[in-house]
């Protein structure tokens, strides 16, 4: 049988890191196996419903890599592919009213007071579990009360004695005591199928073979199963995932700031590192690579190695494995994505491509370029203490009188180039008797006001021009003569 996956969002938001694992895991249980992997939009729940959440899905698939085979664009025969449009055709309707001729469901009328009358405490929590009341109505009662206009709602019939048994590729077999599963709805009062509903009936009309979730909805499994069994389906394998914590071990959610995929590009992370990360909150290959393409992802990916305990969100490690991400860029994408925030922070000309160039090993995200390349816009404000270097002997006099030296070398300098900077910086060292740093070090202050920059002084010489170069100078043996 060809494996067949399916990535099922409701297009209520930005896309949430634990969706985009879902989708991820997916995706490469299908493509490890030459399958094919399906999109489907759930949009039934219309009070979670956001105007333009659809387009996010679309948008953040595509910048990840993971094209889908068949899906609202692409018609693989078992479409339409968004369940309002399934609605649409009266797919759910008839699949509930056969469930109830066979005794598996029936029709409520209860009224929204009535139910909440039987909402009670179970471990400090409120929870409303049916009491089967409408199961007994007559079929004539329940065409009576129809044909009247009263609200109803059908529920699926679930049996209060007795156990249930599922299996899922991780957890094993799993048995419940038939009195925990509740009466669910499947076909709301607005007569909209419910997410647990639609979930089932579309997975089967699809030939989904490999179902992966949250393990949040293991207690929901049984009731899934059940409907199953009622039409007389094959039940798909379940792929139940660890929950993903933050790194207090809180259930990651939108105060963290980073929980969705949206909120990582945004604070300057690449969609291949966020994947690769996504890929390891749970699961690592056999060889416990860490670096890895989606192309190496699919390769590798065993689901069978997802682990069972909590995954955690480690903000630290995902900023290390973008830095990685980032050292293996090519130059000019590199340059692409920096010089938008190098040229919010440096508004003077200068050679902007080289800047960039320096910076490219020293960050993990692109934010962290401002505070490393403002200086080339304006030396900031500094102690005389910063030309105090233990391991190149300066402090604030002998670097008076190095500038002092050296500033006429630079006003006649022709050749502003690094290398070039660099030899005669070198040779007026040589000429005075000075260690290289001795006269370096004094320099690099001079220029830039930093105790730590990318590149060296000449690099900073060479980038901002002599003009530039001449004036930090003259303003450093100024601030030193005071």
């Amino acid at each position: 049988m060809k494996v067949r996956t399916r990535y099922a969002p409701s297009p209520t938001g930005r896309m949430h890191v634990g969706n985009l694992r879902t989708a991820l895991y997916e995706y490469l249980i299908a493509k490890h196996e030459g399958g094919d992997f399906l999109l489907r939009i759930e949009d039934t729940d219309r009070e979670r419903y956001v105007e333009g959440a659809t387009e996010i899905i679309y948008r953040t698939m595509k910048q990840v890599g993971m094209e889908h085979d068949e899906g609202p664009d692409k018609d693989g025969g078992c479409g339409p592919y968004v369940q309002s449009e399934r609605m649409a055709q009266g797919i759910y309707a008839k699949y509930a009213w056969e469930l109830v001729k066979k005794k598996e469901a029936y029709c409520c009328f209860c009224t929204k007071e009535r139910l909440e009358s039987l909402k009670t405490i179970i471990d400090g929590k409120e929870v409303s579990v049916y009491d089967k009341h409408c199961l007994g109505l007559s079929e004539e009662e329940v065409q009576k009360n129809i044909a009247a206009g009263m609200p109803y709602v059908i529920r699926q019939n679930n049996p209060t004695t007795g156990t249930t048994t599922f299996h899922d590729e991780l957890y094993g077999d799993i048995t419940v005591d038939n009195s925990e599963l509740d009466d669910m709805i499947l076909i709301k009062s607005d007569g909209y199928p419910t997410y647990n509903f639609a979930n089932v009936v579309d997975d089967h009309l699809m030939g989904i073979t490999h179902v992966v979730r949250g393990n949040e909805y293991l207690s929901s499994s049984p009731k899934y199963n059940r409907l199953y069994e009622a039409f007389g389906w094959e039940i798909p394998k379940y792929i139940h995932c660890p929950l993903i914590t933050d790194e207090e071990h809180h259930k990651l959610s939108k105060r963290s700031g980073h929980s969705s995929y949206e909120d990582l590009i945004e604070q300057g992370f690449l969609p291949e590192a966020v994947v690769n990360f996504v890929a390891l909150l749970g699961w690592s290959p056999e060889d416990n690579q860490e670096i890895m393409s989606l192309q190496e992802l699919i390769e590798k990916f065993d689901y069978t190695r997802i682990s069972k305990s909590p995954a955690v969100f480690d903000y630290g490690k995902l900023k290390w494995m973008n830095g990685e991400y980032i050292k293996a860029m090519d130059n000019e994408a590199f340059y692409g994505k920096a010089l938008p925030v190098i040229a919010s922070v440096v508004k003077r000309e200068c050679d902007m491509k080289k800047i960039a160039d320096l910076v490219k090993t020293r960050i993990e995200v692109f934010p962290d370029i401002a505070a490393l390349v403002d200086f080339f816009e304006e030396v900031p404000e500094y102690d005389n203490e910063l030309y105090t270097h233990k391991k190149m002997k300066t402090d604030a006099a002998s670097s008076l009188t190095v500038l002092k030296e050296v500033l006429p070398v630079l006003e006649t300098a022709e050749d502003y180039s690094g290398t070039a900077l660099y030899d005669l910086l070198v040779n007026f060292a040589a000429e005075k008797g000075y260690k290289n740093g001795y006269v370096m070090w004094p320099l690099r202050v001079a220029v830039s006001g930093k105790m730590s920059t990318p590149g060296g002084a000449t690099d900073i010489m060479e980038i901002i021009g002599r003009d530039e170069t001449v004036r930090r100078v003259k303003a450093a043996i100024d601030k030193l003569s005071v």
